[in-house]
């Protein structure tokens, strides 16, 4: 019995996680309602499945990939027909526009002002009245767009002369060289030893995480 459970707990494990790879990033990291149901969903059929001596493997195979293609016919139907991205995903809403609370659409998105205050001051903003505008966003997130006096200065407003961005690339991580970034910042391994050396370290493994910016060189952190 426990052996044929941790099998269908398994190959659920691995079908779900297919499936999810399939779906793509973006269905889980801006979880909608819709995407919230069907992930539940998709948890309860091998969790049901496990305790039901009348499902085999096959099934749950195929219950969960049946399931993750109407998922992706219905993400491909919102990318394509606005109709249906409305339906499944609903649409941004505002709540305050040109500094004014628009109550009727707090009400009809079930908010209330408890709750408008909370979710702005997550976002630093402690009065209400800061906000020129804020978008409810699909995911039930807050946009806040602040009146031109409570907004932070820019660069360009404090005339800060403009300096190259670069991107940093981790080259160690839990004492191993990550190949494909020291690549992709165009070093060499040669190089990094040579960094290392220099700081009285001869293996990767003795760094904990090590990282590289242009504009700021190598900094690393070592197994304390």
């Amino acid at each position: 019995m426990y052996l044929d459970i941790a099998l269908e707990l398994i190959v659920g494990f691995f079908t779900l996680l297919l499936v999810l790879k399939f779906l793509g990033k973006i269905q889980f990291s801006q979880i909608t309602p819709f995407d919230f149901i069907t992930g539940l969903v998709m948890g309860n059929f091998v969790g049901d499945a496990v305790f039901d001596d009348r499902i085999d493997i096959t099934e749950i195979i195929f219950t969960i990939v049946f399931w993750g293609l109407l998922i992706y016919c219905v993400e491909k139907s919102t990318q394509k027909f606005m109709a249906f991205r409305v339906m499944f995903e609903g649409k941004p809403a505002l709540l305050i526009k040109n500094g004014q609370i628009l109550y009727q659409s707090l009400k009809k998105n079930h908010i209330d002002l408890n709750q408008l205050q909370q979710q702005m001051r997550k976002q630093g903003y402690f009065s209400i009245f800061e906000a020129e505008y804020v978008i409810l966003e699909r995911d039930g997130q807050l946009s806040i767009v602040p009146k031109h006096e409570y907004g932070a200065p820019t660069k360009q407003d404090l005339n800060i002369p403009k300096k190259k961005v670069s991107l940093p690339f981790a080259l160690i991580m839990d004492g191993k060289l990550v190949v494909g970034n020291l690549k992709e910042a165009g070093l060499t391994e040669e190089w990094l030893k040579e960094q290392l050396t220099n700081r009285d370290i001869n293996d990767y493994r003795d760094v904990l995480y090590a990282e590289w910016e242009e504009n700021n060189g190598l900094n690393l952190s070592k197994y304390n």
